[in-house]
């Protein structure tokens, strides 16, 4: 349980309703009363209830009456709604039964008192949260009350966000939607007992999981306004909440999960809720996740205002403070000044304010615009310095861009490799959500491969070159960098070629990361490019490092043939089935590109041929690994006989809706792009 000398925090607020910010200074004294739950802040909101005895005070009493029960009933969630009134708790998903029922019965008092004439309301304790309105707010996301919380204590340097939290923040946000609970906790051990960091998320129950990870991602969006260079501290909303300490809050060993009972038939926002524990996609060592989140605060804590500090550390005190105008949209970020030259410590990442960024680009100009890709268009842009740059433009308004921006910066910053394009910085102003990468001369490997005139740049020498570059960048991300990393959307349009043609493979927003010993992984989300999808990951969400293998076999065909894996053959025939067919009948050079006829030897053309069939066959366990690849790329060694690609025998597969992509073949929804950095 928390320590009274660490309990009462420092706190700020930040209520809006509709377009009204309500902002105003309150100081009270504040000290907890042994035995009593742990108060942290209420709201008061709605329409006034001016009649003592209105239908409406009955009601509500009569559903308080309610929470109650549900309460003493074991229930660590419950809500009801009738008469016109709809209410729920949610206690914290550690405490013991008798601590919720304690919780809720107090809030069940407190909270008519101090709201004697709103019918909205809402107000937190560290074991529970209860709230009531007289609107139906089942099922949707509410963050128009945000409270910031912190220790005025262990304050640590403004300048020197903390790592440790952001590595525990992340990781939970990314992990808590997938619980059934949607609760989490999670320690960090640095190797000392000094070095220990704990953090807390959990989500009301009345959303499901989508909707959680939706509200924890705007949260971790606040971290920069209220918490940075604070030791411990706390972000709560109605429908969300999370926590970070320096010392343990919480009770290690978790109750049993309790069922979710519901006086209201559950609306339709609510199907899938908790039901669907979808198995992890990333499993990420806690160290890994603290190099990572390093990174990740180049980007998100893009506020270095020092505030003045309160009290001695000795007095603890609740604030009221002034309100945040656009943190909702993350759009107000008026200290650009200060972002100016920005650049983590490693000297690796650095900060762009969105005036550099503008002015590099002229305003996006259409005249430079590079391509389209799944989740915004990219521009070609030059630094003051000279420096030509590409910029990823995401888009404002797709929650999921807002993923594959963190995802994409997790990803590829620390990644480092000749045949990997180079993440520069990265921008969070205004807005917009953009990432900066080395500019790429002879942009992507598809506008060579599938052009008429420009394949004919590439020789046998340079095509060699790149499919022996792209082996080498596969072999880097499943085995020789610090982390293991599946692609899961290696294509033709996401190779990109310096202004020597060396190639560098792009765009890491779907990438996930595996940790330890971990070899595969499921999803119930399949996205990337069919036609460079494996048969196991397009039909059954399962992905490895097999899943890219197979996607470089079928690009290293593409490369060959000059023709796109959608390409239609003779009968109706696709690329991989025609490779297979012309291979077994002996004609194998048949397939390669007649650009390349005289220059190119007919027994390396041959075996790359029989390379690119290994890698695309069916049974991922006979595939082999990138570093195998290497060894045949570059030695004249026997190899083992193939077997048959899929859809070889004219066999085809229907997507489910859940993926990215169209339907069969080398089509997906997210546009091909000849840019810098898609």
């Amino acid at each position: 349980m928390t320590s009274p000398k660490k309990s009462m925090p420092f706190v700020g607020v930040r209520v809006v309703v509709v377009v009204v910010v309500i902002a105003s200074f309150v100081l009270i004294e504040f000290r907890p009363v042994t035995g009593q739950p742990t108060y942290n802040y209420h709201s008061c909101l709605g329409s006034p209830n001016d009649t003592a005895n209105s239908t409406f005070s009955s009601n509500l009493a009569s559903l308080l009456g309610s929470l109650s029960a549900g309460a003493s009933a074991g229930n660590s969630f419950y809500r009801n709604g009738s008469s016109g009134v709809f209410g729920l708790f949610l206690c914290r998903g550690d405490v013991l039964s008798s601590t919720c029922q304690s919780c809720v019965g107090n809030a069940t008092q407190m909270l008519p008192q101090r709201c004697t004439s709103n019918r909205t309301a809402i107000i937190w304790y560290d074991e529970c949260m209860l709230r009531y309105s007289d609107t139906d707010f089942f099922g949707a996301i509410a963050t128009d009350v945000v409270v910031f919380m912190w220790n005025v204590q262990n304050n640590t340097s403004p300048d020197e966000p903390d790592v440790k939290a952001l590595a525990l923040i992340y990781n939970l946000a990314a992990t808590v939607p997938n619980n059934a609970m949607l609760y989490g906790v999670q320690e960090f051990d640095g190797g000392d007992a000094s070095q220990r960091r704990y953090g807390l998320e959990q989500c009301s129950r009345d959303i499901n999981g989508s909707q959680c990870g939706y509200c924890l991602a705007q949260l971790t969006t606040y971290i920069g306004k209220c918490c940075e260079g604070k030791m411990g501290w706390r972000i709560l909303t109605p429908s969300c909440n999370l926590r970070y300490e320096d010392y343990l809050f919480y009770r290690q060993q978790a109750a049993s999960p309790q069922p979710v009972p519901s006086a209201t038939p559950p609306s339709s926002t609510d199907k899938g809720k908790g039901g669907k524990n979808t198995a992890k996609i990333v499993a990420i060592t806690l160290s890994l996740i603290s190099a990572m989140a390093a990174l990740l605060v180049s980007c998100y804590f893009l506020s270095k205002r020092r505030r003045s500090q309160q009290g001695d550390g000795g007095t603890r005190e609740e604030i009221l403070l002034q309100s945040m105008e656009g943190a909702a949209q993350g759009t107000n970020l008026k200290d650009r000044g200060a972002h100016k030259g920005f650049q983590d410590k490693s000297g690796e990442m650095h900060y762009f304010d969105l005036l550099t960024i503008v002015t590099a680009t002229n305003k996006f100009d259409d005249a430079n615009k590079l391509g389209e890709g799944g989740f915004g268009p990219v521009y070609k842009g030059k630094l003051p310095d000279g420096k030509e740059i590409a910029v990823k433009r995401l888009s404002m308004r797709s929650s999921q861009g807002i993923e594959e921006f963190k995802n994409e910066v997790m990803v590829i910053a620390k990644l480092q490799h000749r045949n990997l394009v180079r993440l520069l910085g990265c921008c969070l102003e205004g807005g917009e959500k953009l990432l900066v990468y080395e500019y790429l001369a002879n942009r992507s490997l598809d506008a060579f491969l599938f052009d008429p005139v420009k394949r004919r740049e590439l020789d046998w020498t340079k095509h060699a070159h790149i499919i022996k570059g792209i082996a080498r960048g596969l072999l880097y991300l499943h085995e020789d960098s610090r982390l293991k990393i599946i692609h899961r959307d290696l294509k033709a349009s996401n190779v990109l070629l310096d202004d020597e043609m060396n190639p560098k493979i792009s765009d890491f927003g779907t990438a996930r990361i595996f940790g330890g010993n971990q070899t595969e992984a499921n999803t119930n989300r399949v996205v990337g490019t069919y036609g460079y999808m494996a048969l196991e990951y397009a039909m059954k969400g399962l992905f490895s490092v097999k899943s890219d293998v197979y996607s470089f076999g079928v690009l290293l065909l593409e490369i060959l043939s000059g023709r796109k894996c959608s390409s239609v053959y003779e009968h109706g025939q696709s690329l991989l089935s025609n490779a297979w067919l012309l291979w077994n009948e002996g004609k194998g050079t048949e397939l390669v590109d007649a650009n390349l006829i005289g220059s190119r030897p007919s027994n390396e053309a041959l075996r790359l041929i029989h390379i690119s069939l290994l890698c695309v066959q069916e049974d991922p366990n006979v595939r082999p690994t990138m570093s195998t690849v290497i060894l045949m790329l570059g030695s004249e060694s026997d190899l083992p006989l193939p077997k048959s690609p899929p859809f070889s025998i004219g066999r085809s597969f229907m997507p489910d809706q859940s993926s990215t992509g169209t339907g069969t073949g080398c089509f997906s929804s997210d546009k091909s792009s000849a840019s810098a950095s898609t």
